[in-house]
């Protein structure tokens, strides 16, 4: 990158040599620095490497790289131009994307992108793992995050939005990766009830708690 970068690397209490394999790290240009979640669930493993991080811009995704890191270059340069939420999505007409689900999954995610659009209006696909924002905006929103599991992404990008945030969504190559975590008969009942508790919680909160009065001088790097 034209620019110091540095990469977090969450650990959502895992179980594997993870967080010994970032410890020892060789240092190199990059930073590299590990964030401990024992917290269960992506949306508090983000929300925790997010609110660790000083760097105007900030963006997170997924650790299996089922998105092609090529995007990142276009998702900075949108940033730096003053778009301040920019995310990938696998429904874009120029996307490549490669899709191993299962029929019963790709009906599920067709409900859940229903569901979806009611919260988030105008954003095609809220659930892809690569999204990237200004970091002053998405400090300020995750620390209001309230959702712990796959269906904080739908928090999120609400909040941004109730904060005067436009989504712009980007083109990726996407290949469905072995190994995933959810599971449609484990997890649809908890989803419909974490979408549930977000619209009950943007409904009914106060709209006047808003951005910290200060923040610290912003980190080009991200780290001390």
């Amino acid at each position: 990158m034209p620019f110091p970068t540095a990469v977090t690397v969450v650990d959502n209490d895992s179980t594997d040599a993870t967080a010994e394999i970032v410890r020892t790290w060789p240092r190199g240009p990059v930073p590299v620095r590990l964030v401990e979640c024992p917290i269960p669930g992506k949306g508090a493993a983000v929300r925790a490497g997010l609110l660790q991080t000083r760097a105007p811009f900030v963006g997170f995704c997924d650790a299996d790289m089922a998105t092609d890191l090529s995007a990142i270059d276009v998702a900075f340069g949108l940033l730096l131009t003053g778009e301040r939420v920019v995310v990938g999505s696998r429904a874009h007409a120029f996307s490549d994307v490669e899709n191993r689900h299962s029929r019963i999954r790709e009906l599920g995610a067709v409900g859940f992108r229903s569901l979806a659009k009611v919260l988030v209006r105008g954003v095609s696909d809220t659930q892809c793992g690569f999204k990237f924002f200004d970091g002053p905006l998405v400090r300020e929103v995750a620390a209001r995050l309230r959702t712990p599991g796959f269906a904080f992404d739908v928090e999120l990008l609400a909040r941004c939005a109730e904060r005067g945030a436009s989504v712009h969504e980007i083109p990726v190559q996407w290949r469905d990766m072995p190994g995933s975590r959810f599971s449609p008969a484990r997890h649809s009942a908890g989803i419909l009830l974490e979408l549930g508790r977000i619209w009950l919680t943007l409904r009914t909160e106060p709209r006047t708690a808003a951005r910290p009065a200060w923040e610290p001088p912003l980190d080009p790097v991200g780290y001390p």
